[in-house]
């Protein structure tokens, strides 16, 4: 039978992983096994993915490659246990042997380069702030690393230099994190690499550890989160289990803090050679792989030129499982020739004698050693840490319930930043107001004044008041990561994504592009197809980043102000219609079909701490204020010097009044030249020139909109912006509704431009950004100008 013909609550052990390639190789690093038992626990609302347990974590998994696992009941099963760990031979084997010490970095005199090695959610990026007092982001769920971080601490009078890697479940080449993570190591060679550890999750967390003891760099393991351990009654001997792999192994709790010492204790006994567990362990591969590594890594000993900072083994190793990093690294060697064809025809026999693929061979004896090794110092606790998440995901995931509470969670998250978000937000626009009149009332007229109380204040102070909202705003977002509630959000989705074309991978960039398009498209690196990745990136732009918030509150409360909350979550809806349409489109015209599987953690519900969440707040909130202080002061004092120059001669015996003046010095400045140039491109909206320069200045950052809103709109009799923009007439409902449609639509800001083409590595899907989006906005813009005319006053 398959995996995909068991029920809910039903378990079964894993004979065999059928397919090839990548989706292979993924499938069984994640868990699925031969020999391992495997739960189905829940449907997704739309029968598909399903939830399943396997080694103590919780895995999403799409019913057509669960169909690819074949499975047998638990009483017919009758697996043998693996051996355990098996340690070289002889401590002299040259085949044994860590890389020479001319080949390693010279030591710094107390300094320490440590690299942050783990799997996802194993709460390593939690460690690095602990340790450093770095101020990184941290969610449960995977992709919140999405770069290498770097941090500094002094302790004992060393210096520690700590960069926290991406999190990623191995070290082959089939991920950009894993090609990454192995790059780091390989050309910065750090001094000691730490290998986080999830202590109650030991069989799958350790498979990454086995290949850090192929690579043989000096490691220390931190088990962390060993209060989770001790709390499901389970017992371990991690001085036993250190001593056998070779690696020292230090209990942590980042959360608390508890054995931070202790494991930086170890890691300077390390670099300083004074630890006594540290040794080289070979696993053994078996009798078929191991006579096999053996010729290709003798050939490999005899050359002078290949890369000293991994052992001759591991290359070896490599070359017999295909991997293309490898073989791309070795091909500038003299003997690369040589290595690669007995490579080739080690692989051809390992596989004719075993009938499967080198590397999925190495994987199955690799979590043997595991096991093996396991079983000698772990005894399994009688408490099942997972039984509250599996009840709350009952309710989160449940056929009919599923997708209510997610729309509610979104529309909660939405309306309580307008609602809530409205009272501060009066408060500091009325402060505002108050500096600004202080400056007119003490200062004398001219141009200086006029620069302070309407470029500085104006400009910048329409921004600042909005710092409330998007401070709720990312207090939900950081909610729903923390708690672990956005993993279920792609579980959720996933059938949605497949419909057009992705992945529930990629709902979790989206999502987060509500808080910022950049780290959005950043997190699409943990999407391991190249095609949906790139599809992910360009339509996350369409998400409705914290940037627009602040203009749709100010055009949705003066101009729908009686249904503010549905209007505002319609445009965060329609952005993510376009985005779909948008995939389709690429996926149907662009990218052929991607049958990638949709494997995912779906990481335990966790209580998210008052400490962390103010931290993510804060961090937000300081990088939308030195944002304020930064690009929106400059490109607000740009926007009031071109509105204020060439200076307007008035007739001494004029009759206009102080707003008219104001209006036809604006139409006669620079501003309103450039303005009144664009204008004719949409003018079928109805937008005026005021708008128009509006949006062009929002190419750069979209929150500029405002802040040249306030500038142009600065000298009216109104004390707020909303009220100005009321009774000038320059907006109807109409007009205003096809204005935030295109804010929406149209080209991104020039950060989330940078970062896709930093992502994408290509001039050409930035500038298909910018014209796609524009266009669409155009369009879109223009059809619910003239819709809307069924409907709104006009």
């Amino acid at each position: 039978m398959n995996l995909s013909d068991l029920q809910n609550g039903d378990s079964a052990v894993i004979v065999r992983v059928s397919g090839h390639g990548a989706f292979r190789r993924r499938i069984i690093e994640m868990g699925f096994v031969r020999g391992q038992k495997v739960t189905s626990m829940l449907n997704s609302p739309l029968n598909d993915p399903v939830k399943y347990g396997v080694m103590g974590y919780e895995v999403s998994l799409r019913r057509s490659e669960a169909a690819m696992i074949e499975v047998l009941p638990e009483d017919e099963a009758n697996q043998p246990l693996p051996d355990g760990p098996e340690e070289a031979p002889n401590a002299n084997d040259p085949t044994n042997r860590r890389p020479s010490a001319d080949t390693q970095p010279a030591p710094r005199k107390n300094e320490i380069n440590v690299a942050l090695v783990g799997n996802p959610n194993s709460g390593k990026t939690s460690l690095f702030n602990v340790i450093s007092g770095g101020r990184e982001h941290v969610g449960n769920y995977s992709g919140v690393t999405v770069a290498a971080k770097t941090g500094h601490v002094t302790y004992k009078g060393y210096r520690f230099n700590i960069t926290d890697l991406p999190g990623t479940y191995s070290l082959s080449a089939y991920s950009p994190e894993e090609r990454y993570v192995r790059q780091h190591i390989l050309d910065r060679r750090p001094d000691v690499i730490l290998n986080v550890v999830v202590a109650s999750n030991l069989e799958r967390n350790l498979y990454l550890t086995t290949e850090l003891i192929d690579l043989s760099q000096p490691t220390v393991i931190a088990l962390n989160m060993y209060d989770e351990l001790e709390a499901s009654g389970a017992t371990l001997n991690h001085e036993k289990l250190g001593g056998m792999i070779g690696i020292p192994m230090v209990p942590t709790v980042a959360r608390t803090g508890d054995g931070i010492d202790t494991l930086l204790d170890t890691i300077i006994d390390l670099f300083e050679g004074r630890n006594r567990v540290t040794r080289q362990v070979n696993i053994n591969y078996g009798t078929t792989i191991e006579p096999e590594l053996a010729i290709v890594t003798r050939l490999m000993q005899q050359s002078d030129d290949l890369p000293r900072q991994f052992p001759p083994r591991y290359w070896a190793l490599k070359l017999l499982e295909g991997d293309t990093e490898a073989q791309r690294t070795l091909r500038s060697c003299a003997a690369y020739p040589e290595w690669k064809a007995a490579a080739e025809r080690g692989a051809e026999k390992i596989h004719r004698l075993l009938a499967e693929q080198t590397e999925a061979a190495v994987i199955d004896r690799k979590y043997g050693y595991i096991a093996g090794a396991l079983r000698k110092v772990y005894t399994p606790g009688t408490v099942d840490l997972n039984r509250a998440t599996d009840r709350i995901d009952r309710i989160v995931a449940h056929k009919w319930l599923g997708f209510p509470i997610f729309i509610f969670l979104m529309w909660l998250t939405f309306s309580t930043t307008f609602w809530l978000g409205k009272y501060p937000q009066d408060w500091i626009e009325a402060a505002f107001a108050w500096l600004g009149e202080i400056l007119r009332a003490h200062m004398p007229e001219g141009p200086l004044r006029d620069l302070l109380a309407d470029g500085v204040i104006g400009g910048v102070g329409s921004v600042t008041v909005f710092l409330p909202n998007i401070l709720l705003l990312y207090l939900f977002i950081s909610l729903m990561e923390d708690s672990g509630y956005m993993a279920r959000a792609a579980f959720i989705m996933d059938r949605i994504m497949h419909r057009i074309g992705l992945h529930g991978k990629s709902f979790i960039p989206m999502l987060m592009g509500f808080g910022c398009n950049v780290p959005a498209i950043m997190a699409t690196r943990t999407i391991e197809s190249h095609s949906s990745r790139l599809i992910t990136i360009l339509i996350d732009p369409f998400m409705s980043c914290s940037a627009r918030l602040p203009v749709y509150i100010l055009l949705v409360g003066t101009f729908f102000s009686a249904t503010a909350g549905t209007v505002l979550i319609s445009l965060y809806a329609f952005g993510i219609l376009m985005a779909a349409l948008t995939a389709v489109l690429l996926r149907r015209g662009v990218f052929k079909a991607d049958e990638t599987p949709f494997v995912m953690e779906l990481p335990p519900y966790r209580m998210p701490t008052v400490r962390a969440t103010l931290k993510h707040m804060w961090d937000k909130a300081e990088q939308y204020m030195r944002k304020i202080g930064g690009v929106i002061l400059v490109i607000s004092i740009i926007i009031w010097f071109l509105s204020y120059y060439p200076r307007t001669e008035v007739p001494t015996d004029t009759t206009l009044d102080p707003v008219a003046l104001s209006e036809m010095q604006y139409e006669n400045s620079f501003l309103g030249r450039i303005g009144k140039f664009c204008q004719p491109l949409v003018a079928p909206m109805d937008f005026n020139w005021k708008a128009t320069v509006a949006l062009l200045s929002g190419a750069a950052a979209k929150e500029v909109i405002v802040s040249t809103l306030g500038v142009l709109y600065s000298n009216a009799d109104e004390a707020s912006l909303s009220g100005t923009l009321a009774a000038s007439g320059d907006f109807t409902q109409r007009s205003a509704l096809a204005f935030l449609i295109f804010i929406l639509l149209y080209c991104p800001c020039i950060a989330s431009l940078a970062a896709i083409g930093n992502e994408t590595g290509s001039r050409k899907w930035v500038a298909f950004s910018i014209l796609y989006n524009t266009g669409v906005a155009w369009l879109m813009s223009y059809g619910v100008y003239h819709l809307a005319g069924l409907f709104l006053s006009a």
